[in-house]
Formats: structure tokens, sequence, C-alpha cells
């Protein structure tokens, strides 16, 4: 596997590296199998964060006996404060059985108000810089979900690195922050390359990806024959094709600019709704059997009948959906196919 320099910070990094949230699904003895025959594949980054359930535990068994640098290792805090970012800190690496982890990023910085506290007397960057001067954490980082905020934060010059979601449908990264990022020689970690699970065609989301030399897409995985085709892939370097570029303009126009995301930020529901797979009725329902997109689908759009549009998942939301709307029109077009078939 190729390897890459990551920004400023000089570390060499795979083309790819392996995100931490699917392994929550899979047992510890499973996980730790899989992050092993990943790093036999060649990729020696691995992304998660302190709030994935124990995803940081399955990948510290993971990695146990491997030469610690041979392994770049990020993961997140959401701290706001000092406080809980050493207390976020000091778990991370016992989870993880490290003595110091690679880039410690600040998780999900989308708000104004919440960045002023982090950067407050006794906020969380304040813990952060401690930690990279007592030999904890090599690199300060940060993800979000705003491009305004993260180019903002940017621009700062207080971290190395930036995590974004990026794919070729959620591609707003590439008209500034991309370029930003290259500018500033920070290290750019492509969240969500796959669309968290919405795009099924590895093939064309890496090879939109490859287009871009300096970004390191961090596809989760629960399964080696995943990570074997995208490094399958990777490896191939294959360029985009005209006919490659035509899919992916009817697919972002098939999408259009009120789509959810799959971060699941906006939960837990109140009436205990799975709002992302109740808005996915769409996508599933064009690209699966009708009898899978019932078992898939089915349960969530039921429950999504029972939404009160308290508006509690919009606050949350980081890109300012309108669930309950979006929710209405999801239920509408379930009624309207299955009435069809």
């Amino acid at each position: 596997m190729e390897k890459v320099r990551f920004g400023k910070t000089g570390l060499m990094v795979s083309k790819v590296a392996l995100g931490g949230i699917p392994i929550m699904r899979i047992s510890k003895t499973e996980a730790a199998k899989l992050v092993q025959e990943t790093i036999s594949l060649g990729i020696n980054f691995i992304d998660t964060a302190h709030v994935y359930a124990d995803s940081e535990e399955k990948i510290g068994e993971g990695i146990k006996g491997i030469p610690r640098e041979d392994l770049v290792i990020a993961t997140k805090s959401p701290a706001n404060d000092k406080i809980t970012f050493n207390e976020n800190l000091d778990l991370s690496l016992k989870r993880l059985g490290v003595d110091y982890i690679d880039i410690y990023q600040l998780h999900n910085i989308g708000s104004e108000k919440r960045r002023d506290a982090i950067f407050a007397p006794g906020g969380a960057y304040e813990g952060l810089q401690e930690a990279v001067k007592a030999g904890k954490v090599r690199f300060p980082g940060f993800s979000s979900h705003s491009l305004v905020i993260a180019i903002d934060l940017m621009k700062s010059g207080k971290f190395a690195s930036v995590q974004l979601p990026f794919n070729y449908i959620d591609h707003d990264a590439e008209k500034e922050a991309i370029p930003l990022a290259k500018k500033l020689d920070m290290g750019f970690i492509a969240m969500k390359p796959m669309g968290g699970g919405l795009l099924d065609k590895a093939e064309l989301s890496f090879r939109y990806l490859l287009q871009y030399d300096h970004i390191v897409p961090d596809p989760g995985i629960e399964r080696i024959e995943e990570i074997r085709e995208i490094v399958g892939i990777v490896e191939r370097k294959s360029a985009l094709t005209e006919s490659d570029k035509i899919e992916i303009e009817k697919m972002r126009t098939e999408f259009g600019p009120s789509w959810c995301h799959r971060c699941n930020y906006c939960q837990p529901c109140p009436q205990d709704i799975p709002i992302s797979t109740a808005l996915g009725a769409k996508s599933s329902m064009k690209r699966f059997s009708i009898e899978r997109a019932r078992s898939m689908i089915g349960p969530a759009i039921e429950k999504a009948r029972n939404c009160l549009a308290c508006g509690d998942c919009m606050t949350r939301c980081p890109y300012d959906l309108q669930i309950p709307e979006l929710l209405k029109e999801s239920i509408a077009y379930w009624d309207s196919a299955q009435l069809s078939k």
C-alpha cells in the first residue's frame, strides 16, 4: 500500500485509512481479527473516536503486538472543557493500550457556541495543547460537519489536520476546504467516503476520491472483503471515466440538496425513530429488491409514522435538515412505492 505524507505532521500514512465506526457492530474477537488483517494489507492509519462505543477497545485488542511506530492512530474527544478532555484522553489511551496518540481530534465542532467554548480559558483546546507538550498527543486535529466552521478553524493555524465528510455526493469541501488544506499543508481525512453506507459502488467512490492526492479516505469497515476491495481499487489507481462522470452527475441530481448524511447526530429520537434509516427509503427502493428494502426500511417507516414533529432532531442536525418534513416525504414515497409493487 502506497504511503503519503499527511500534511505538516510529516507522518507517512497509507493512502486509505481504517474507520472505526462499523466495528461497534461485531464481536471483540471478530474486530481484532479485522484490524489485524487490515494492517496486513498495508494500511497503517486507523481513525476512531472516544464516543464510538467500544471501538477504541476493539482496535486496542487488534493492535496488540504490533510495533507502535508502525501505526498512525487517530481518535477524537467530544469535550468542550479541559477537565472532560483530559478524562477522554486518558480513557482513549487506556482503551487503545498505547502511550500516545498520533492525531487527537476535537470531535464534530459544528457551531460558533461550541467553538468558542473549546477555545475559552479552561477549554478543551487548552487541554489538547497541554497533551501535546506532555507527549500524550503528537498532533492536534479536529472534525466537523460544518464547512463554515471548519474553514475558520483551518485558518486559525491551531490544527495540523482536518476531517470533513467528502464523497462524490457530499462534495462541497472540494470548492474551498480541500484546496485550503493543501495550501496550509494540513492533513485531510475524508470522512464518509461512501456516504456512511449510502453509496454502494466502491469502485466509483474511490476512483472519484483518488483525484485528490493529498486526502486520506477513512471508510468504516466491518468485513475484511470490504477493505480488500477498496485496497484493490486504490492500488490500481484507475482514473474516472467519462461514463463515471455522467453517473456521478446523475446521482447528484437524484439526491438533490436535502438528503440525510447518515451521521446520526440527530439521535436519540424521543419516539425511538431510526431517522437515517427511515430517510433512506427512496434510495433503498431504487437500489435493492422490494423484499430486501421492506426488511431493511419497513420497520423504520412504521416508527416514523409516530413522529410528533417535536424538533429535537433538528436542533442536533449539522445540516439543518427539516427532518419532520423529510420523514413525511419518505413515508409518502414508501407508501406510493408499496402500492405500485
